[in-house]
């Protein structure tokens, strides 16, 4: 080791470095992060959206904060209702929900009215003027259901 820090002019810290750093990356850059399949997968849907708030003229005259499930509804919940074609999809009671553009993520706590077709609706707690700013959108949802155990990975 003398030899080449006399022929490098390098000190022995520069050195050592020098010869310890590669070893370092290299191992860095074959690492790989352990994936964990945990028996699900996320599935990409295009949907009608619009939102809802828990009013009386909205979901129910008698409980306007009880969903069609039974579940209680707070302001603040990440909660969606969805149309009843979507839930033999694997939209159905309980399935996390990711809205493109949004962080969150979202449950399926609420069903539609069965006239409706193709489309969810986000929930707003009480917040009236945010739900109508929402409006009507197409938006991209991607949804967490089980995978087929006779689906190739």
């Amino acid at each position: 080791m003398n030899n080449l820090v006399g022929k490098l002019g390098l000190n022995r810290r520069q050195l050592t470095l020098w010869l310890v750093l590669p070893g370092i990356l290299f191992s860095l850059a074959t690492c790989k992060e352990k994936v964990v399949d945990d028996g699900y997968i996320w599935k990409k849907l295009r949907v009608t959206a619009t939102a809802y708030n828990s009013f009386p003229s909205q979901t129910s005259k008698i409980h306007p904060g009880i969903t069609a499930w039974g579940d209680s509804l707070k302001p603040g919940m990440k909660i969606i209702a969805v149309s009843k074609d979507l839930i033999p999809l694997g939209l159905d009671y309980n399935t996390q929900v990711k809205i493109e553009g949004d962080t969150s993520i979202y449950l399926v706590k609420d069903r539609m009215h069965s006239k409706w077709k193709n489309r969810i609706d986000i929930y707003m707690g009480e917040d009236k003027e945010k739900a109508l700013n929402w409006g009507r959108k197409k938006i991209t949802i991607h949804y967490r259901v089980k995978r087929d155990s006779l689906e190739l990975k």
